[in-house]
């Protein structure tokens, strides 16, 4: 699954490659998975992303929103299989869960075998998704500061006992962090994860 590490490089590098483009025709799954989620159907999805100019992607924490101008936002989250930009000329594909082809006839692709959702929101709307309405700051945000970190600790030490694994991935309480940039920050910083 990607984590904060993954989001933050793959918006750049959207940012670089689609932005500015016009969407062409949009497509949800044509293989059918039962842990990936989409919040339309088939129909308004290709209707309300048809002729959108892709704006400047960001990432918070796991998610991935970008901006399909005027007025939508797709959500890419917990995504854990391929994300790519397919330039044009490349062959038809067998297999995707979303499928977005540009007017120059490039596409943005994504794939999982694991889980994930790749939905479409009204402008604003995306805010009010289960795990991004109650996000708190990642570690790159600026409000992520060493008191906010020692007061996020606090917070706990007065709750039931947490291992230092536990405070890094579960309950999205330091969003985006999953179990391998966890293991690096123990190691580095020399704890031990329980």
């Amino acid at each position: 699954m990607f984590e904060i590490s993954e989001c933050q490089v793959l918006t750049r590098q959207m940012n670089d490659a689609i932005a500015g483009k016009v969407v062409q025709t949009g497509k949800l799954s044509n293989s059918p998975h039962k842990f990936v989620w989409h919040n339309l159907s088939h129909q308004d999805f290709a209707a309300q992303t048809a002729g959108k100019t892709i704006g400047q992607a960001r990432a918070l924490g796991r998610w991935m929103l970008i901006p399909f101008e005027p007025g939508y936002v797709m959500v890419i989250g917990e995504w854990g299989g391929k994300l790519q930009f397919l330039p044009a000329g490349t062959p038809a594909l067998s297999k995707y869960h979303f499928l977005v082809t540009f007017t120059d006839d490039s596409m943005l692709f994504g794939l999982t075998q694991m889980w994930g959702a790749a939905e479409l929101y009204p402008a604003g709307q995306e805010q009010e998704r289960q795990y991004i309405k109650d996000a708190r700051p990642n570690s790159l945000d600026d409000a992520f500061t060493f008191g906010y970190f020692t007061q996020l600790i606090d917070e706990l030490l007065r709750g039931a006992k947490r291992s230092v694994k536990s405070l890094l991935t579960q309950d999205q309480l330091i969003p985006g962090l999953g179990n391998s940039v966890a293991q690096d920050i123990m190691f580095r910083a020399g704890l031990h994860p329980r």
